[in-house]
């Protein structure tokens, strides 16, 4: 159901975004404010790939958080504040500081909630939030910027009369300055969706989503309201509020990372004294060093079929460190004896024909 709802909803918002795209501008406009719009994604999503490598999410999964934010948050959000404004008749500053947030966050936020909904076996803990609220940002601001650099060229934003000058305006400051302003706003939602999926409370499963959306659409308000009152407003809310938020998440990604090796030390530690798994492949598989380490040592003996078994298996049993995590905590999946089953037999599958260095013969 996950895949056939957001399938539908991709491919008709995508239909309306590209609509709303080639009304924006002359064609050679949009080429330039695309790949203007461009050049912070690839960075962005780097660094979201970077957090995620110790259990790599579904590549299709992020690729639907980025067609969400692109297609669908943007089309929602532009039809929900046109609808808004044209019944309720908002003021340009009361849209901007917000109407903006509130829906531009609903809309970005729909997606994590989704995944709550229907596959909450993805979700691990807040990591994961963080790195699929970064995906969802990315795209959204990816298409958010291309509608406001052809705006600014052609002198349709109400800035000025257009040109390469307000082009470039716009592009250091939306780029430059603040590619991460949407992924940052939705991450407060990857958060709270991160922290429901790891708590035993029905009260923290349900207040902590909302919590990170009250957050997120409190950012995203001061940040938009200090555009409404000028350069020095704008510039203390980013050195005030931004850029310490901006550090401040970031250091909490990279705590998460690093607490997820003594997690999966500790519960794959308990999995081996069940038996599940070999205690003495504990270390090949949560050091990130040795993983690669792992991997090249089997591609240099047995070529790409080796260095895929190994891979295979260093991620059977980081799926399995996880799931039994989340059983130690009391917080099983409903699926958990099904999952854990597979991931030991794929485990047990693969574990005779792979050699960690050092290794002669691959033993139990």
């Amino acid at each position: 159901m996950f895949t056939v709802v957001v399938s539908v909803l991709v491919a008709g918002s995508a239909a309306l975004m590209l609509l709303v795209l080639a009304l924006s501008g002359a064609p050679g406009t949009l080429v330039l404010a695309t790949v203007l719009a461009a050049l912070p994604v690839g960075p962005l999503v780097a660094a979201y790939l970077w957090l995620d490598r110790y259990e790599p999410e579904p590549r299709w999964l992020l690729a639907s958080g980025l067609l969400w934010g692109g297609f669908v948050a943007t089309a929602a959000a532009i039809l929900v504040q046109g609808v808004g404004g044209w019944v309720v008749g908002f003021t340009e500053e009361a849209s901007l500081a917000v109407v903006a947030p509130v829906t531009e966050e609903a809309s970005k936020g729909a997606f994590l909630l989704l995944l709550l909904w229907w596959r909450r076996a993805e979700l691990d803990g807040i990591l994961d939030g963080i790195v699929y609220a970064g995906m969802v940002g990315v795209g959204f601001a990816f298409v958010e910027n291309i509608l406001y650099l052809a705006a600014a060229y052609d002198g349709t934003d109400g800035m000025g009369p257009g040109g390469t000058t307000a082009l470039t305006t716009t592009f250091v400051l939306r780029c430059l300055f603040s590619p991460f302003a949407h992924p940052l706003f939705t991450t407060f939602i990857g958060l709270g969706v991160g922290i429901a999926v790891g708590s035993r409370s029905g009260a923290v499963r349900l207040l902590a989503p909302v919590g990170g959306y009250l957050l997120a659409v409190i950012a995203h308000g001061l940040w938009n309201g200090s555009t409404i009152f000028g350069f020095g407003s704008f510039a203390l809310v980013y050195l005030v509020l931004m850029l310490p938020a901006l550090l401040g998440l970031g250091g909490l990604a990279f705590w998460a990372r690093r607490s997820e090796r003594r997690m999966l030390t500790m519960a794959l530690g308990d999995a081996a004294r069940r038996g599940l798994i070999p205690g003495t492949d504990i270390g090949w598989v949560v050091d990130l060093g040795a993983r690669r380490l792992a991997r090249r040592h089997a591609r240099e003996r047995g070529g790409p079929d080796a260095e895929r078994a190994m891979r295979d298996y260093q991620q059977a049993a980081v799926e399995l460190g996880f799931l039994h995590h989340r059983y130690l905590r009391g917080t099983p999946p409903p699926d958990f004896a099904l999952r854990g089953q597979e991931y030991v037999a794929r485990i047990g599958a693969v574990r005779p024909s792979i050699a960690f260095p050092g290794q002669v013969v691959p033993t139990r």
